[in-house]
């Protein structure tokens, strides 16, 4: 079985920062892509920032020049480094990673249980 714990969200003023990091334990052989998803209230789960396994980047085009997301594969842990933010930013964040746990070419998407995210203005 394979957990992912996020931890890291708070209340912060707009223009500030917080950083979200995202920890896989388990029964884990590889990690292929993480990601940030959030969801605010009465709107759908949206992704925000994806993480290959070599590095490549992508992300929504509203946290674009904010956000940052990193991994540490030898940690098997995530981050998002979030600048800037803004009221409308809030929500809840979750991480959500495709996880071998058998190296046989098979990769299960899992979720963590989500960091709640306040930026007030």
């Amino acid at each position: 079985q394979v957990q992912l714990v996020e931890s890291g969200g708070g209340l912060v003023q707009a223009g500030g920062s917080l950083r979200l990091s995202c920890a896989a334990s388990g029964t884990i052989f590889s990690i292929n892509a993480m990601r940030w998803y959030r969801q605010a209230p009465g709107k759908r789960r949206e992704l925000v920032a994806t993480i290959t396994s070599d590095d490549s980047t992508n992300y929504a085009d509203s946290v674009k020049g904010r956000f940052t997301i990193s991994r540490d594969n030898a940690k098997n842990t995530v981050a998002l480094q979030m600048n800037s933010l803004k009221p409308e930013d809030t929500a809840v964040f979750y991480c959500n990673a495709d996880v071998s746990y058998s190296g046989n070419g098979r990769f299960y998407k899992y979720w963590g249980q989500g960091t709640q995210v306040t930026v007030s203005s």
